[in-house]
């Protein structure tokens, strides 16, 4: 059986291999949207190739977390969305024979070797762009269903030691091209979507996902919430694209859309873009558009009004899961308050309990986003040569603080030309064994314009922060890392210099 992507078939196959050689399996998982699915892949291609395992999550898998992992009595441990760069850890370990590892990731690996590493950066693909940890764990899946195919003995009893459920899917493929759907929301969720779509191997697991019926294709508006949110909020949050009198205006919004000559409210209810017919959209657009042009919005902006929409058709329209990027947002709520256990059930069918768990927290997860926003916006940035950064203290949750900084740039004072960098303390709960009682968290965003540009951000946070005695890392576009309190300014200066590098 083919894999999706060539270049990464003979490795995959490999790693399945190692799996299906094992008794059973430790699987370890990111806990942000693309780990989730990653780890919602990876658990159903176990378990309909009959290897029994158990599921866990890791914020962050530094030196304990991979000694806890070791101290378990599993032979083998399959990580996904992340492991790459940790590397050097889990070596030790292995080298101790404490453990097998079979890693499907996509982050800058760590200067160490390893036999079952499956990573599209060993292959000379872009693991930020081009391929998500979903991505790779998917390539696993696909290899594995063909290598248990081939042979796993058709009565070894499945047993799940309490780390999934059933799969509800009603697609589901002993290909497992259906689990393409939560490899593109994993993807979406890791903002691989580029100008406005997903390219690269990325793009031939959607053609795997169409083909399996479990993905639809094409081109939209490119706002937020189009399955969920009621028209004038639709139009009133769509800052991306900034269009005057509509965006960040919520009379602005509504004067325009009482303006359409449509039928935009169904019992007294505004209705949402979801419901529309394909010629009231297009009336929409149309107008959106005009007013675009009007209001003198650059025709490069403008033409980013449109983008490529990743659409689950199994989901009921107007859900959450129905539109990859809000089904990612779901996920990223339930990982950002320490439930990517709620998360997990989501991905893997739960449409009672799980899903309305998921809900509450996204719920909660939208109003902490709109204070931190607020907050960033009123208390405005410092503006350095070539990057801008706030520092929010306590104010905003380190686990969301970098989505508040992303979100917040193009407002009021804070540029879209400049990489952001954001500092929030670490409160104890959440701070590792390895680090101070003082640590700072710092979060960084660019886009995908300032990468083009040269802009790597998993550079400029990595050397910067190990320069004041702390480490991190992450993508071009998205990174993150840890320093001792007290060192945020030397670690601006030094951001500062390495941004000033890149961009030159």
């Amino acid at each position: 059986m083919a894999g999706p992507i060539p270049d990464l078939e003979d490795r995959a196959t490999r790693c399945a291999q190692r799996l299906c050689a094992a008794d059973r399996v430790l699987l370890a998982s990111h806990i942000d949207a693309d780990g989730l699915t990653s780890a919602a892949i990876a658990a159903q291609a176990l378990e309909r190739a009959k290897i029994p395992f158990e599921a866990v999550f890791e914020k962050q898998l530094d030196e304990t977390a991979v000694a806890d992992i070791a101290a378990t009595d599993y032979d083998t441990v399959l990580f996904t969305d992340f492991g790459s760069g940790q590397l050097d850890v889990i070596g030790d370990h292995e080298d101790a024979g404490e453990f097998t590892p079979v890693i499907a990731d996509h982050h800058q690996p760590a200067d160490r070797e390893t036999e079952f590493h499956l990573n599209p950066l060993l292959f000379g693909i872009n693991g930020a762009s081009e391929l998500s940890g979903a991505g790779a764990s998917y390539v696993l899946a696909r290899a594995l269903a063909d290598v248990s195919d081939r042979h796993a003995d058709a009565d070894q009893a499945v047993a799940t030691d309490g780390g999934a459920g059933a799969t509800a899917a009603t697609s589901a493929r002993p290909d497992n091209r259906d689990l393409a759907a939560l490899a593109v929301v994993g993807a979406v969720g890791d903002m691989q979507a580029s100008g406005g779509e997903l390219r690269g191997a990325n793009a031939k697991i959607v053609a795997e996902g169409v083909e399996a019926g479990v993905l639809e294709t094409g081109k939209d508006l490119a706002l937020y919430g189009k399955q969920t949110r009621p028209l004038p909020k639709l139009l009133e949050y769509a800052t991306d694209v900034h269009i005057p009198g509509i965006s960040n205006d919520q009379q602005g919004a509504l004067r325009f859309l009482d303006g359409l000559d449509l039928e935009l409210k169904a019992d007294g209810e505004w209705r949402r873009w979801s419901g529309l017919t394909n010629d009231e959209k297009q009336t929409v657009a149309s107008a959106l558009v005009k007013r675009a042009v009007s209001s003198g919005v650059p025709a490069k902006k403008i033409d980013q009004l449109v983008s490529t929409a990743y659409v689950l058709p199994e989901e009921p329209v107007g859900t959450e899961l129905r539109d990859a990027s809000e089904f990612s947002t779901l996920l990223n709520a339930t990982a950002r308050y320490e439930r990517a256990d709620v998360g997990l059930g989501v991905c893997l069918g739960d449409r009672e309990g799980a899903l309305e768990r998921a809900r509450k927290l996204l719920r909660t997860h939208r109003r902490n986003l709109s204070e931190g926003i607020d907050f960033v916006t009123r208390e405005g940035v410092t503006h350095e040569d070539h990057l801008q950064w706030f520092h929010a203290g306590d104010r905003i949750r380190e686990t969301i603080v970098g989505i508040v900084a992303g979100m917040a740039m193009g407002n009021k004072g804070i540029s879209r030309s400049k990489p952001i960098i954001a500092f929030a303390e670490k409160s104890a709960d959440s701070r590792s064994a390895d680090e101070g009682d003082d640590a700072v968290k710092i979060s960084a965003r660019g886009t995908h314009t300032l990468v083009r540009q040269g802009l790597d951000l998993s550079t400029v946070v990595g050397e910067a922060s190990r320069a004041v005695g702390g480490d991190g890392g992450g993508h071009d576009v998205a990174a993150g890392a840890t320093v001792p309190k007290g060192n945020e300014e030397a670690f601006i200066e030094r951001a500062d210099e390495i941004v000033g590098e890149q961009l030159s």
